[in-house]
């Protein structure tokens, strides 16, 4: 049987990780010299509070290649095949950790993809994989679905502020928005895996707007067969009010929703909304 694995970026609910058997790897937030697995020893709301009080941003590392090793033998000696998906190496070490303990067990029949995404994008994409397992699919058939999905896979999102970005050193080309006026509200995006500014609108609700624009001009408008995710950090209001838009206009299905974790939050700060899609 083949197993799914992914990282705790993915911030999958969860029933899905129980009901699929998904093993979830914890990425790492630090405050000072306290660690804390990601959702395993921090709760969202607990980071949230510390986040808005601690005097210094805090900083997020990846897992070791012995965790993911921790996780592959048993599976391995269980039988089963390994897909692992994991965040963009371009924004994390965590995909360099599944390949050393890919290269620990190197017979075991397991295949490690970068997915160049995160959180709602790389839960689409693991909701993809199991969705594949279920049908039938060999390892090798889904990590070539999952490798033409995340070329296809776009996501935009709103922040409040670019601060969080720019001291966790995430922004990239970013950087040229930081002298602007601090009521524009930039619309950011993943492009091959790491993030890159897309358009500057003057307040939130224009930015988000726009930000439905892009995606319904993406996935060709109503009655698409796209897949569509909406994440957020602390505004669920917010979400739920993209995701009826999202199915207005689009005639999708309900989208997944998540909450960004520790990890993501680390880099955004509360008050981001953001939609994932492919087609």
């Amino acid at each position: 049987m083949i197993k799914i694995v992914t990282d705790s970026t993915a911030y999958l609910p969860e029933e899905t990780v129980r009901q699929h058997d998904i093993s979830v790897v914890p990425l790492y937030v630090h405050f000072g010299t306290e660690a804390f697995r990601e959702g395993v020893e921090l709760s969202n709301e607990e980071f949230y509070r510390r986040l808005k009080a601690a005097p210094e941003l805090p900083t997020t590392s990846q897992p070791s290649a012995g965790e993911f090793h921790a996780v592959y033998e048993p599976l391995v000696d269980a039988g089963h095949e390994v897909i692992t998906l994991t965040i963009s190496s371009k924004l994390s070490g965590t995909w360099n950790s599944a390949m050393a303990a890919k290269d620990m067990l190197p017979d075991a029949p397991i295949s490690v993809v970068d997915t160049l995404s995160t959180s709602v994008g790389l839960h689409l994409m693991v909701d993809a994989a199991v969705e594949a397992v279920a049908a039938g699919a060999t390892r090798q058939e889904i990590v070539e679905q999952i490798e033409q999905i995340k070329h296809k896979t776009q996501i935009f999102f709103v922040v409040d502020t670019l601060e969080y970005l720019a001291k966790g050193g995430r922004i990239g080309n970013g950087k040229a928005f930081l002298g602007t006026l601090l009521k524009v509200k930039p619309i950011l995006f993943l492009k091959e895996g790491a993030i890159e500014p897309l358009e500057q609108v003057r307040s939130k609700r224009k930015a988000t707007a726009r930000m439905l624009d892009l995606v319904e001009e993406y996935v060709g408008g109503f009655g698409s067969t796209s897949k569509v995710g909406v994440t957020h950090s602390l505004v669920p209001e917010e979400a739920e009010i993209l995701g009826q838009e999202l199915v207005g206009r689009l005639g999708c299905d309900l989208p997944c929703m998540g909450e960004l974790g520790p990890v993501i939050g680390t880099h955004t700060g509360p008050g981001m909304v953001g939609i994932a899609a492919y087609i």
